[in-house]
């Protein structure tokens, strides 16, 4: 299960025993901070926890705040916010020593958010482009009313008062052209991070196919040469062709080479792929083109199992997603 999705139905399952919860929010964070914007944590009233802010010292302070303040009725407002710096001897110090600072919102949830919650859930499941917001005074779920909104917003009123708007949903598309072993595996690892992943192959009844309870969609396609149909230019797509064959491979990467994405790479040894290439560009493919793929996919820690390939593959994918330089 997606671990937000995990969290909020933690939440939800809470206020319908009438317990209320503390909902731990990262607003905003620069340098070298532990808690990225939407990192969250739930603290019930008997001491629970579901997700993480960022760990250490930093973290365990503020759960300890939660628990107080859900023990002593109106110990905290209905929302607020701190700033946590994270360097010794310096105003808001969260006790951590790693530079940068981040911005934590509490929002005490109640049975009376309950419907709020379900919302979120659904918003979650469905990625119709809803929005959490998260105020002073409440918290809620509305329709997106901007198409290229940010996924995370946050915005000071005054000491007090804020506004924090989130993009609900996995924020990050993978797509996986064959389900074989090695799909399988990533599957798995990439279903606990933040991608909604789709699956395609061409063999029905595959048994590795039966397997996957990771992936959020899984299509048979009739034929690989419709396989363009299914799959958009897009900026938050991670494209992963691992096909039966060289024959397949090439099939995709035909229909798929004239689209923009943010990550596309195809599993396959040097010598394979430079014959590939070749015949590409024979057919009329450009270098540049052809220079944008991932290939041999992964990042270089010698792997052999599906499992290894997939870790190596998932490593390459963060660092690009991140726009990290290996």
């Amino acid at each position: 299960m997606h671990k937000e999705l995990e969290l909020w139905q933690f939440i939800a399952d809470r206020l319908e025993q009438s317990q209320p919860v503390m909902l731990l929010v990262v607003a905003t964070s620069s340098g070298s901070s532990p808690g990225r914007p939407g990192y969250k944590m739930a603290v019930a009233e008997d001491g629970e926890l579901m997700g993480s802010i960022g760990g250490g010292v930093m973290e365990v302070n503020l759960v300890e705040q939660s628990r107080a303040a859900l023990t002593v009725p109106g110990a905290v407002a209905t929302g607020a916010f701190i700033d946590q710096v994270h360097r010794k001897n310096v105003p808001h110090s969260s006790g951590m020593i790693c530079s940068g600072k981040q911005t934590v919102i509490f929002k005490l949830l109640t049975p009376n958010d309950l419907e709020t919650v379900h919302s979120a859930i659904n918003g979650i499941k469905t990625r119709d482009g809803s929005r959490l917001v998260i105020t002073t005074e409440l918290v809620h779920v509305h329709p997106s009313q901007y198409v290229n909104a940010q996924d995370f917003q946050f915005a000071r009123q005054s000491n007090i008062e804020f506004e924090y708007h989130e993009r609900l949903g996995a924020k990050n598309d993978l797509i996986l052209i064959g389900g074989g072993h090695c799909a399988l595996a990533l599957s798995e690892l990439m279903s606990k991070l933040d991608f909604h992943v789709r699956l395609f192959d061409d063999r029905p009844q595959l048994n590795t196919i039966e397997k996957n309870r990771f992936a959020n969609e899984i299509s048979v396609v009739d034929t690989y040469e419709q396989i363009g149909k299914h799959v958009c230019s897009s900026d938050r797509a991670f494209v992963v062709v691992m096909t039966l064959g060289y024959t397949t491979d090439a099939v995709v990467i035909r229909q798929l080479i004239d689209k923009d994405f943010k990550y596309f790479g195809v599993l396959g040894s040097k010598a394979k792929m430079a014959t590939l290439f070749r015949e590409l560009l024979e057919e009329g493919s450009t270098k540049e083109r052809l220079d944008r793929i991932h290939t041999p996919i992964g990042l270089p820690i010698n792997s052999h199992s599906p499992e290894e390939i997939a870790v190596s593959i998932a490593a390459e994918i963060i660092a690009v997603k991140n726009d990290a330089k290996l």
